[in-house]
This record gives C-alpha cells, sequence and structure tokens, in this order.
C-alpha cells in the first residue's frame, strides 16, 4: 500500500474518532436529568396536555403536582427557563425533591425550556454539565442554552417581531421562551411552548406564578422580585420581610411597555399573579474571564472583585463570590416569604407548604443535602 494511502486512512481513522466523540457529547445532551421528587407527589404530567401540538416535540415537558386535598390556591413554579442560568433549575428541583403542601396545590416545571437543555450557546465556551455532590453520591445537570435548541427552530429572522404587540427584538430573541408570552397556537416553536404554559395557567386557574432567573452582574434587575402591578401589595409585603430576615430583595415593577415576559403577559392575559426573580450569575457576565464548571458552582471571580473595588462599574457582586448555594437559597427563601405576604392578603385562598430548607439551612449545610 503507497503511504499517501496509509496517510489518508490515518486521516480518515481520526475523523472517525472525532466525530463519534462529538456524537456522544451531542447525545448526552439529550438525555433528560434524573429528579426523584418527594413522595407527596400526587402526580406526573406533560406540558403537552394543555396543548397537544407540542407532544412528541422537544418543547414537552414534565410537570410535577403535588395536591393536598384541601381547597386552596394553586400556585405555578417554573424553573429552566433560560437553561443557562442553573440556580433557577435548581431551587426548582430543591422545591420538587422535598415540598409538602397540606392546603392548596404546588405545580413545578424544572425546566420551562426544555429543548435549551439539549444544546449550549456557540462561542460562550459554557461547560456541558456540572455535578452536584448529593447525599447519596454526585447529581450531574445539564448546563444548556439561554433560548430554545436551533434543532427544534431555525432559522433566526434578522428581527424578532413580537406578537401580538409587534415589539421589535434581536433575530436571537425569536427562539427566546421569556420573549414569547402569551404566545400563539400557529405561532414558532418557541411562541407554541409560550402558549401552552399560557393554556396551563389559564386551565389550572393557577392563582399565584413564579418564573425563577439568573442574570449578570452588571444587568440592573440583580437580587429583585420583578411584579406585575395587580400584585404589588405581596410583592412589597414579601420585600419587607425578607428586609427584616437580613436579606435585600430589589421590589421592581414590570415594564407595561416591555412585551413578551412571563412577568407582564401572564399578568396582562391570565388571571395569575405573577412574579419573577434574579440572582447574580457570574457565568453570563461579560467580564467573567475562563469559563469553566467553578464559576457555575463557586461564582467567585477575580475580575469582578477588581470590578468592584474598581468603582467604575455599577456591578451587583459579593466580593467573596456567590457560590451555588447562596443563589438558589434566595431563590426559594423568595419563594416561601411571596407565598407568606399572599396567605395574608389572600385569607380564604391560603396555600400553605412545609418541609422547604430556608436560606440559612442551604448555606449552612449545602445544596446536595436537599437533593434525593
Amino acid at each position: 500500500m503507497q503511504k499517501h494511502h496509509i496517510t489518508a486512512i490515518i486521516i480518515l481513522m481520526v475523523f472517525g474518532v472525532m466525530g463519534a466523540l462529538a456524537a456522544s457529547d451531542f447525545l448526552a445532551l439529550m438525555k433528560p436529568d434524573v429528579l426523584h421528587p418527594a413522595a407527596t407527589l400526587t402526580r406526573t404530567g406533560w406540558l403537552s396536555e394543555y396543548f397537544d401540538t407540542i407532544k412528541d416535540t422537544g418543547g414537552d415537558t414534565r410537570i410535577y403536582y403535588f395536591d393536598s386535598g384541601e381547597p386552596g390556591a394553586t400556585v405555578l413554579l417554573l424553573g429552566g427557563t433560560h437553561p443557562n442560568e442553573p440556580a433557577a433549575f435548581v431551587a426548582a428541583t430543591v422545591v420538587l425533591e422535598n415540598i409538602k403542601v397540606t392546603r392548596g396545590r404546588v405545580l413545578v416545571m424544572p425546566q420551562a425550556c426544555a429543548s435549551g437543555f439539549t444544546c449550549t450557546d456557540p462561542f460562550e465556551a459554557y461547560p456541558q454539565f456540572y455535578t452536584i455532590e448529593g447525599k447519596s453520591g454526585p447529581r450531574k445537570f445539564r448546563f444548556g442554552s439561554r433560548v430554545s435548541s436551533p434543532l427544534d427552530q431555525w432559522p433566526d429572522p434578522l428581527v424578532y417581531s413580537h406578537y401580538p404587540s409587534g415589539q421589535q427584538l434581536s433575530g436571537f430573541e425569536t427562539r427566546n421562551l421569556n420573549r414569547s408570552y402569551p404566545g400563539r397556537p400557529d405561532g414558532t416553536f418557541s411562541e407554541q411552548v409560550a402558549y401552552a404554559i399560557v393554556q396551563l395557567i389559564k386551565q389550572e386557574n393557577v392563582d399565584v406564578a413564579f418564573d425563577l432567573h439568573e442574570a449578570a452582574p452588571e444587568i440592573p434587575i440583580i437580587n429583585a422580585i420583578v411584579y406585575h402591578e395587580k400584585c404589588e401589595e405581596v410583592a412589597l409585603s414579601a420585600v419587607l420581610n425578607l428586609e427584616m430576615e437580613g436579606m435585600r430583595y430589589s421590589p421592581e415593577l414590570s415594564p407595561a411597555n416591555f412585551h413578551g415576559l412571563s412577568h407582564r403577559e401572564w399578568g396582562d392575559n391570565t388571571q395569575v399573579l405573577p412574579f419573577l426573580m434574579e440572582t447574580s450569575n457570574i457565568i453570563q457576565g461579560r467580564l467573567r474571564g475562563r469559563t469553566n464548571v467553578a464559576l457555575i458552582l463557586e461564582g467567585n471571580s477575580i475580575r469582578y472583585r477588581e470590578a468592584l473595588e474598581s468603582g467604575a462599574l455599577r456591578i451587583d457582586y459579593d466580593p467573596n463570590g456567590q457560590p451555588l448555594e447562596m443563589r438558589v437559597g434566595r431563590h426559594i427563601q423568595g419563594f416561601i416569604e411571596i407565598l407568606n405576604a399572599y396567605n395574608e392578603y389572600y385569607e380564604d385562598n391560603m396555600v400553605l407548604i412545609g418541609n422547604l430548607p430556608t436560606y440559612p439551612e442551604i448555606m449552612e449545610k449545602g445544596i446536595g443535602h436537599y437533593l434525593n
């Protein structure tokens, strides 16, 4: 056999191995995260039950129902709207794996944008997975994309025009679930998922809904509770209670002219009282430096520390770092206190929950202690 034939065969073999490894990584992202609901789980369903067009697509996702059997409010908790915001997904998972409801119902959707968990954002160098040490061993979770996978919706337009407002944004936002509400049944993939969630809220008569998020330290609404004007009293009461516990949350009224977001469109188009919560996540920031799993878990960046010390930027960053425990703890404590405030104003339609860890408990024992 001639030398150039041998070289060609070697090159083909190398490319074959590389292709197999790439395919393995790709298929690993398609494998769902394993979750272990609390023993009080009533039933498990699918989002497609509320809009069957998304059945057997990347938009369908699990819903976990915890029904006390006692009359009261129905609560919806969403994590994973943006799968590159891990504290939102992990907080929903901790609730899912621990909650006990004694009055009313709680519905948990930990991966609202299921499609986004099957890919990562190009050019961001994000890790594909991160691992949390649990009580019975390591728990491995996917780190996804901010938007739906291009395999489910493509191509992006140059300009995204929101339905029905006509508001125009970057074409990339066409795959952003939290720019697609209230959605439409004959719209894009993302609009159909948004439509299904709105149908869930309507058909289940959800009273209070939460959408958990994270954002870069330089984004103004970090550590905020964003609320629709119809639930201002509940939001401000919760913020006051959290302040008394030594936890600072900024109350932010949902802008009436910024369309497509959950706290605006849920409130305008359904009966629900909607809340969105943000924590500070440096892996999304422009100053983060080298991108790795440690940024997710430890939340520590020398570049953000230097930026904070310089005083040249308006950022919300703890110089000791903002680990995943802190961010998850803030989401769960906010969830608890908003529901406590809701109960003060709606005594005839309360929801009573228990067995959820508080912020101090999560900071002391770690997230893994509360993962089944």
